[in-house]
């Protein structure tokens, strides 16, 4: 059936070698409607980013790029901010002629502002993988506002697995918003759902972080760990406003609440670059169940990481900054986002990545 491939047909893919890893894939890597994609043993220090292009591989190109190589020994090895590295995944690919894959940063890999992408040989797009790829898998990772410290197997992307066009369009998103609401608040539904920014919370004036510019190493093994202090500046509003400044990294928080009903998945998409001077950072992935009562939500915010681009942009509470592409899963997932899995994000609100420990009330 023509859709997003649930947990179970993940599962049978890897017992039908189409996904190889070495080693094998755990459990654990597997959630409702995607695949953690893990970290391999070195990383090459490329001088610039690139993609491998037709006829290429990626080995190929690394030949014209790489500055040095870089080894994981178990302790793990530090990623610099503002360098640029490519890592060979553990996981391999033998698409069916009918699969295509599409691939993104995981929810605490966006939070630390760590722009990181998936290569293939021959590729032409970052994050988008062919129908029938046979090959393997790397990652760009290029930390824009703190240094890492990763080990091998870690992971920092995610993988999903799709037959033919899933993609809802207007007409069947509004029907399915009058049949399970989507958000708590109107749905503003033109290519997708939009979703707006909160900048008048209900209590406190408290509305986002924005990164320090000058911080110490961030191990992500480390969870609950680092006083959020030490790495960002509190973002406070009273008006319904703020000014984003030029470069810099930001964690605010959707106005709506999001749900994800358990037949659906979705994919956060920036909004066009006409509205102003920022970006919504990196595209995410919402599972089934996100936010879902089935599954322990009663509706989850969607946390938003912006950066600004050339000039000081004022943004206004309500503002829409992006949007939800919902997607028809090809059968239901036998396990929901949050609903006995190890989901870090379940009815969250204003949040930072899981390896900060929790604020102190003021």
């Amino acid at each position: 059936m023509t859709g997003v491939l649930p947990n179970q047909q993940i599962s049978k893919m890897i017992e039908d070698g189409q996904i190889h890893a070495n080693p094998p894939v755990t459990p654990a890597q597997i959630q409702p409607a995607s695949l953690d994609l893990r970290l391999g043993n070195e990383a090459i220090r490329v001088r610039a980013s690139f993609l491998a292009g037709r006829g290429n591989s990626v080995r190929s190109r690394l030949d014209e790029f790489e500055m040095h190589v870089l080894a994981f020994p178990e302790e793990g090895a530090v990623l610099e901010k503002g360098a640029v590295y490519v890592v060979p995944l553990m996981e391999t690919l033998a698409l069916p002629e009918d699969v295509s894959a599409t691939a993104n940063a995981k929810s605490s890999t966006g939070r630390l502002d760590l722009l990181t992408r998936i290569i293939t040989d021959e590729g032409v797009e970052f994050d988008r993988i062919p129908a029938g790829y046979s090959g393997p898998l790397f990652a760009e990772i290029c930390p824009r506002s703190f240094s890492v410290l990763v080990r091998p197997g870690m992971s920092l992307n995610q993988i999903r697995f799709a037959t033919g066009n899933a993609v809802l369009d207007d007409t069947a998103l509004r029907a399915l918003h009058e049949e399970s609401p989507l958000v708590n608040v109107e749905a503003v539904i033109d290519d997708g759902l939009g979703f707006s920014v909160d900048l008048r919370p209900t209590e406190g004036t408290l509305v986002g972080y924005r990164a320090k510019p000058h911080t110490g190493l961030i191990d992500m093994g480390l969870i609950r760990h680092y006083p959020p202090q030490d790495f960002w500046e509190e973002v406070h509003s009273d008006n319904g406003q703020i000014i984003l400044d030029p470069g810099a990294f930001y964690i605010l928080v959707s106005r709506e609440a999001v749900t994800i009903p358990p037949e659906y998945a979705a994919e956060m998409a920036p909004y066009v670059a006409m509205v102003g001077e920022f970006r919504v950072h990196y595209a995410g992935f919402f599972d089934p169940g996100f936010g879902h009562s089935a599954a322990g939500g009663a509706g989850s915010r969607g946390v938003l990481e912006v950066r600004c681009h050339e000039a000081p942009f004022v943004l206004e509470h309500g503002q829409v900054v992006g949007r939800l592409v919902y997607e028809r899963m090809s059968a239901a997932p036998t396990q929901l986002y949050g609903a006995g899995i190890a989901s870090n994000y379940q009815g969250q609100g204003l949040k930072l990545s899981k390896h900060f420990a929790s604020p102190k009330p003021h």
